[in-house]
């Protein structure tokens, strides 16, 4: 049957990936969306799209009765699962098929055999497929499951049969901890499968996750298109992958492949599968489980074969042969890929929502690709898994692949929400990544130099850069607030026969740091002389289409930035710095006007003028009050005098960092 029209049954990148090869094919691609995804990439993307109902997954993209029967009314001949959702639901495969719909993976007879581990093991250990000593039983009783765990030897893993995720998964080093941590696991397992059948297996202490690509069609051909090493974690859930796994001798690699195939060929798959597998240090491997699917990270593999994979399922779908044969098939090079999450490393690695205030990608070229499904402005919403792109990257060997990674992750910027980039760059220039020293283990092997939050010494050398930015968005917003100030009313104007100073305190995290700042602006130029401590830097620069272009001490270097709620990030290669100014002192002398903060302290709305333009006020009275994050901020007089001019008027919003009005000392007015 021929696919002439393709509903893609999900969302985010893999929806965008999965259009951009059926557009490439000529088909024409119908998108489904919730509400909160109403102006999402894959909607603009595909020829249609069709509305699903609220934003939670299971009143949208769960309802696969409605997917069908919205496919049936726009004359769908095929649905592409993606991954997640449905994309390993029997019941929604079966529905497909009922309807006439051809469903883009596996029968539903294959989903069902791989969709109980207990199962998936008993099917494997027919097939002849390595496992990992363990006990598969249907016997429960906590006697039997720890007589299999004290014949194996501990350390022993239990793990929920129908769990996934690392839900239900108890690691056990020795017998007085078997039942404590059996009945937590099986607690855990009632509560997120409803099912607590236990499987428990040997632990093994430095084992590597490899996951082999196959594809079978519907002629009894299969293939396998080699390796990805997995290893590294955060939460039993991938970050970084590679393909082919390093240090994987070419007879391992074709005796992994052919048990996938095997695998395979025990429940008669069809289409895209992975194995996957645990090899141990002595080259040992052993099945772990096999996903019906598309997998996250089949980009890499793409890289290092020159297929495309969705290209594949679609050919398969349609009742052709596999495209190439084993021996058709080439392994060129090595990949990685690195998974961007809106998320905090820093605090359990917590998923961050807000909107994307600033998106600046690698440039894309035929060694780096970024699959994704956002741009600038777009929401990263609660609702759905916080992955914001893959980051690809390919290179004659692993040494070339890593170096292009990292420096990929350099120029990857993004504000508006916490991201892992930071950590992900740490990771993959970590020595033992380097090195290819790989494990499951190996965020918590290396926890302490992975994880490190305060200012570096790296950071406090950006200091100046960053002085330099919040002097000249001072200037900047001054002006784009529609007005043209008095020039003592800009900090860092100039003024005549004097040099003012003016005391800054930055806050990284929870660090702060005192910066002393002379200016030293003239009618035509600015520049600030600068002083961390002991060290002095003079800084001159600008802001050209939302560049900072900055030279400190002769030194020129440009940065992104971005400035949000309040906070001030700056972006190149080096650097990814986020800091605020908190409570900036009045300098050496008070009654000096240029010294005084009038910066929004954050984005917000300006409540009320609390004085009249001209009005004398006195130190410390309130002038202006302003809303941030449902809190009022007022704004005081720093000394005796009055103010020249408001540049918002109550009910504006401001963005954080703007200056909100002009003010002018007492003595001045006097003079």
């Amino acid at each position: 049957m021929k696919i002439n029209k393709l509903l893609i049954a999900n969302r985010g990148e893999i929806a965008c990936r999965v259009i951009k090869t059926a557009n490439a094919q000529g088909i024409k691609t119908v998108a489904v969306y919730s509400e909160a995804d109403k102006n999402a990439q894959h909607v603009s993307m595909a020829d249609e799209a069709v509305f699903l109902g609220p934003s939670p997954s299971k009143e949208s993209y769960l309802r696969g009765e409605l997917i069908v029967e919205k496919a049936k009314e726009l004359g769908v001949d095929a649905i592409h699962p993606g991954y997640g959702f449905l994309s390993e639901n029997a019941e929604f495969a079966n529905l497909c098929a009922k309807n006439n719909i051809i469903f883009v993976g596996p029968p539903a007879s294959a989903i069902e055999a791989m969709g109980s581990k207990s199962a998936a093991k008993h099917i494997m250990e027919k097939a002849g497929v390595p496992l990992v000593p363990g006990y598969h039983g249907d016997e429960q009783s906590e006697a039997v499951l720890k007589s299999a765990a004290d014949d194996m030897g501990y350390p022993v893993l239990l793990k929920a049969a129908a769990g996934g995720g690392g839900k239900g998964m108890r690691q056990v080093w020795n017998e007085n901890e078997f039942s404590q941590a059996l009945n937590a696991a099986k607690r855990e397992s009632m509560a997120s499968f409803g099912d607590d059948h236990m499987l428990v297996e040997k632990y093994l202490t430095r084992p590597r996750h490899v996951e082999i690509q196959v594809f079978c069609d519907t002629h009894g051909n299969g293939v396998y298109l080699y390796e990805r090493d997995c290893s590294v974690q955060r939460r039993h859930q991938k970050i970084i992958e590679e393909a082919p796994a390093p240090n994987m001798s070419s007879s391992i690699r074709e005796k992994m492949g052919e048990a996938a195939i095997l695998a395979a060929k025990a429940i008669n798959y069809v289409g895209a599968g992975t194995v996957e597998f645990l090899l141990d240090e002595d080259e040992s491997f052993y099945f772990m489980e096999m996903n019906t699917r598309l997998q996250v990270e089949h980009p890499v593999t793409e890289m290092i074969t020159r297929e495309d994979l969705v290209y594949w399922q679609l050919v398969i779908a349609e009742g052709k042969p596999l495209p190439k044969q084993q021996n058709e098939l080439t392994l060129t090079g090595h990949a990685f890929e690195a998974r961007i999450y809106a998320e905090d490393p820093d605090n359990e690695f917590l998923p961050s929502t807000g909107t994307l205030a600033l998106l600046r990608t690698p440039r894309e070229t035929d060694v780096v690709r970024v699959d994704t499904g956002v741009v600038e402005g777009d929401k990263v919403s609660v609702f759905y898994d916080p992955m914001i792109a893959k980051l690809v990257v390919w290179g004659e060997n692993r040494e070339v692949a890593l170096k292009r990674l990292i420096s990929a992750l350099g120029e990857y910027y993004i504000d508006g929400v916490s991201t892992n980039i930071e950590f992900l760059k740490r990771v993959a220039g970590h020595p033992a990544f380097i090195s290819a020293e790989l494990t499951t283990t190996f965020v918590e092997k290396h926890h302490d130099s992975l994880f490190n939050s305060a200012a570096s010494d790296d950071t406090q050398d950006k200091i100046p850069a960053m002085i330099l930015l919040v002097m000249l968005s001072r200037k900047r917003n001054a002006c784009v607030a529609g007005k043209t100030p008095a020039i003592w009313s800009n900090a860092g104007a100039w003024r005549a026969n004097s040099q003012h100073r003016e005391s800054i305190a930055l806050l990284f995290g929870h660090e702060e740091i005192l910066v002393e700042v002379k200016h030293q602006s003239s009618l035509t130029t600015s520049s600030w002389e600068i002083s961390i401590g002991e060290k002095t830097y003079i800084a001159t620069g600008a802001i050209i289409e939302g560049v900072l272009h900055a030279t400190v001490n002769g030194y020129k270097t440009t940065y992104s930035f971005s400035t949000n709620d309040g906070q001030y990030t700056l972006f190149n290669k080096d650097t990814h710095s986020k800091f605020s100014v908190i409570s900036p002192s009045l300098g050496d002398d008070d009654s000096n006007e240029d010294n005084a903060n009038f910066s929004a302290p954050m984005n917000g709305t300006i409540v009320a003028h609390l004085v009249e333009k001209d009005q004398p006020v006195t130190k410390g009275q309130p002038i202006l009050v302003m809303e941030a994050m449902k809190m009022e901020h007022s704004i005081t007089a720093p000394y005796d005098g009055s103010v020249e001019e408001f540049f918002f008027q109550p009910g504006e919003l401001v963005d954080g960092g703007s200056t909100l009005l002009a003010f002018s000392s007492k003595e001045a007015k006097e003079a």
